[in-house]
């Protein structure tokens, strides 16, 4: 009998050698880090390291703010307001956010922002089709997403988009607390994850978006009629993988799964949207795709001033820490995974296999142990685990006669545990 226990419930330690001056991080359960450069590319091809400054000392009257921006080009009056944050890095731009600017019941709208005003798959290709072709093959919607924003920051100023590219800017791919995806983290960084399944999970992930990149030229002659209006190379000539590699972050971080929508337009970039709003497992409210619009319905009555959450879905915590860089203490969709397994050398493992396909279980069994509910997992695991040691033919012949619901079918056919 294997038994093995994959941990995904993090309760990281103290790190002293994180402790530097600008890490001034509340929630201890947060990796802050330094970042050191933006998460797109420049019009130069590089990242400019001044453009931190820029972003906030200009102020780019001509374009105001993002809501200012977005009341200009078709937002109706909305609820909301944006506050700042300080960063962990004082060398880096305060990260904003989404907050009620009245009291606001539960079921109130908190806004509703016009698909014009919303990025999606549909509206980068022209052409659901192509749109369909191109995430069914070997790429993903978040890479296409992501290889847009990349060429509509090369247009600077002149991009409808660059107020709110500008502010992806200065998020940086990072949502309130301020920090970053495991897939950001140096190799030094990454070794805090040692020991945790969640390692090779950034790594698989990180594989996966390097796969993406090789396939990028895929987009430039398929939908050539979409890039014929950027003056530059094709995608893997004009962008590094490791520019790319950001923008993909950066757009996992703030990217909206819609209901109910036509596939080309499932995944979607909303500006007031995340990273602005925070994520929090025991919300129900969404964004939702509705007449025209997406629109967000809170769930709970929020004070005028306070953060508006949204719903992150049903993840546990190894993935909020790689789509979003956090994880959630109070998250009833975490767990443990325990994966066990029937020995094949057992000379009953052929009758033990028969007797776990019976009970609607597999001879290598993966079981979910969620917060707040150990003891039904309990149950569940244990007459698996019972099974595994039988070893008395004359046990196993009582299990396999048994007609119950139990993996045994007479308490005394279990070994003492």
């Amino acid at each position: 009998m294997e038994l093995t226990c994959l941990h995904n419930k993090f309760n990281f330690p103290s790190l002293p050698h994180l402790s530097r001056p600008f890490f001034k991080n509340p929630n201890p359960r947060v990796f802050p880090r330094k970042i050191n450069i933006l998460f797109l590319a420049s019009a130069s091809d590089t990242v400019v390291a001044s453009s931190i400054k820029e972003l906030g000392s200009k102020k780019d009257d001509e374009f105001g703010d993002l809501k200012s921006w977005m009341h200009r080009n078709g937002l109706p009056r909305c609820k909301v307001v944006l506050n700042e944050s300080t960063s962990h890095d004082e060398k880096h731009m305060p990260v904003q956010y989404v907050v009620a600017s009245d009291d606001l019941p539960a079921g109130d709208v908190a806004f509703s922002v016009p698909n014009s005003l919303v990025v999606t798959l549909e509206r980068v290709l022209g052409n659901e089709t192509v749109a369909e072709l191109l995430t069914t093959n070997k790429l993903s919607e978040l890479a296409c997403l992501a290889l847009y924003l990349m060429y509509e920051k090369k247009q600077g100023k002149k991009s409808f988009w660059y107020p709110y590219i500008r502010e992806l800017d200065r998020q940086r791919g990072r949502g309130q607390l301020a920090v970053e995806s495991p897939l950001l983290w140096s190799e030094e960084e990454l070794a805090y994850l040692t020991g945790s399944p969640t390692k090779a999970e950034v790594l698989e992930r990180a594989e996966g978006i390097k796969r993406e990149y090789d396939e990028l030229d895929t987009v430039w002659f398929m939908a050539g009629s979409l890039f014929q209006q950027y003056p530059y190379d094709i995608p893997t000539e004009a962008f590094p993988f490791e520019i790319f590699k950001q923008a993909f972050v950066a757009v996992q971080s703030c990217v909206v799964h819609l209901q109910k929508v036509p596939l080309a337009q499932r995944f979607a970039l909303v500006p007031l949207g995340p990273p602005l709003l925070a994520y929090r497992s025991n919300c129900k409210a969404m964004l939702s795709a509705v007449n025209g619009a997406v629109e967000l319905v809170v769930d709970r009555a929020c004070k005028a001033g306070e953060p508006i959450v949204v719903w992150c879905g049903p993840q546990p915590n190894s993935k909020l820490l790689i789509n979003y860089g956090f994880v959630d203490d109070d998250n009833s969709y975490d767990r443990l995974v325990v994966e066990a397994a029937l020995n094949t050398e057992d000379p009953q493992y052929q009758d033990k296999r028969l007797v776990v396909q019976r009970n609607g279980k597999l001879s290598v069994q993966v079981f979910h142990v969620y917060a707040g509910k150990e003891k039904e997992a309990v149950f569940d695991m244990l007459p698996y685990l019972r099974l595994g040691y039988v070893s008395d033919p004359s046990e196993m012949q009582s299990v396999l006669s048994s007609q119950g619901e139990s993996l045994y079918g007479s308490s005394s056919a279990r070994p003492a545990c």
